[in-house]
């Protein structure tokens, strides 16, 4: 399943609610844990994730 760009952006503003600064640990632990499974439409889903809340946080998160 394709998640559309505003799904995307919703899921990033979600986790950022959830896990404020931790937000990028739980997205690093999420595509960890799909890549082990071997999910790789799942990986792609977070990596875009990973990207807008980025983003999101603004200037200094890390890289996307």
């Amino acid at each position: 399943m394709t998640l559309t760009d505003w799904e995307l952006w919703a899921v990033a503003n979600k986790v950022l609610q959830q896990h404020g600064e931790n937000a990028p640990l739980h997205v690093a632990e999420r595509i960890g844990a799909l890549t082990f499974a071997g999910d790789d439409g799942g990986v792609a889903a977070w990596k875009g994730i990973e990207r807008r809340l980025l983003e999101l946080m603004g200037p200094g998160r890390g890289s996307a």
